[in-house]
């Protein structure tokens, strides 16, 4: 418990500059008296720490101390507050504890102007739930049961090893051995609709690195959406697969494989995509939406 109170105090007189005793006292709960035996205790481990008399005087630590030993440069330090910043989307892992104590030991202000929410509009608790259990599964290597909604409109249920969480293109992944196909997977954290940490364990291994597909060649998928569409065109392409028309249309000419998320990806703009090339991709929408109407209309 002392030592705990005892780092408290360097961290406050770190962020404060000093501190009196009567106010340390207060915060931690302690008698004036047990501050000074503090001080005492810090000053003996080597921590420059001293006391001025007077009316502006105080509990105080050497200036720059901790900066005359630190080897990172206010660069640096700024980037490694700015990375905790973006940490914090994780929660529950103190983040914002260790912000407060490396600003005040860098003698930086940690200003809050970076806010990262990884989880959907109007779902955060769910999401962050999720998360919670799948991160303390792949930390302690127990096993998990997930319902996921495949690609192919199939809900099934897994049991998988865990690996780790991967942020990539919008989306969040856990990286798992699936033990049902006895083969590594990916799965769409927002695909996992139940989720169950179980008590088996396993020992972990190395996801495998991903064979190399940069000569794997795609003939190009073109397409023309109408400008007003422009927020989810760059949404979902990059600015230099796209060209604007001077009527205002957009085309987009991407590779792409040509396969059944190609296709639910273009059904999601609805009306508002024409598929100029190539004419098999079109022909294809169009069945699929031919059925979508056969299934619905009244």
């Amino acid at each position: 418990m002392q030592e705990s109170r005892l780092f408290k105090i360097v961290y406050h007189l770190l962020d404060r500059g000093q501190a009196t005793a009567q106010e340390l006292a207060e915060k931690f709960e302690v008698s004036v008296r047990t501050i000074y035996r503090d001080i005492d205790a810090l000053s003996g481990a080597g921590i420059p720490v001293y006391t001025e008399p007077g009316r502006n005087g105080g509990i105080h630590l050497m200036k720059d101390f901790v900066l005359d030993k630190a080897v990172f440069s206010n660069e640096e330090k700024q980037e490694i507050l700015t990375a905790l910043h973006s940490l914090q989307a994780a929660q529950n892992i103190g983040s914002s504890r260790t912000l407060q104590k490396l600003s005040a030991m860098f003698h930086l202000d940690s200003e809050n102007w970076l806010e990262v929410d990884f989880s959907r509009w109007g779902n955060r608790e769910s999401d962050n739930k999720k998360f919670e259990l799948l991160k303390s599964a792949v930390i302690h290597h127990k096993c998990v049961k997930i319902h996921y909604a495949g690609s192919n409109e199939v809900i099934s249920t897994r049991t998988a090893q865990p690996l780790k969480l991967v942020y990539k293109a919008k989306a969040w992944y856990l990286k798992a051995f699936c033990t049902e196909r006895q083969d590594w997977r990916i799965f769409k954290l927002n695909r996992i609709l139940d989720l169950e940490v179980l008590n088996e364990s396993f020992s972990p291994r190395p996801f495998p690195e991903p064979t190399d597909t940069s000569d794997v060649e795609y003939d190009p998928v073109i397409l023309r959406f109408p400008g007003e569409m422009a927020y989810r065109v760059y949404d979902e392409f990059d600015r230099t697969q796209v060209q604007r028309r001077a009527n205002g249309d957009l085309i987009v000419s991407a590779k792409m494989p040509k396969d059944v998320w190609l296709t639910g990806f273009l059904l999601s703009f609805g009306t508002q995509v024409d598929i100029l090339s190539p004419s098999c991709l079109k022909e294809a929408i169009a069945e699929q939406a031919k059925q979508i109407y056969e299934k619905n209309k009244t």
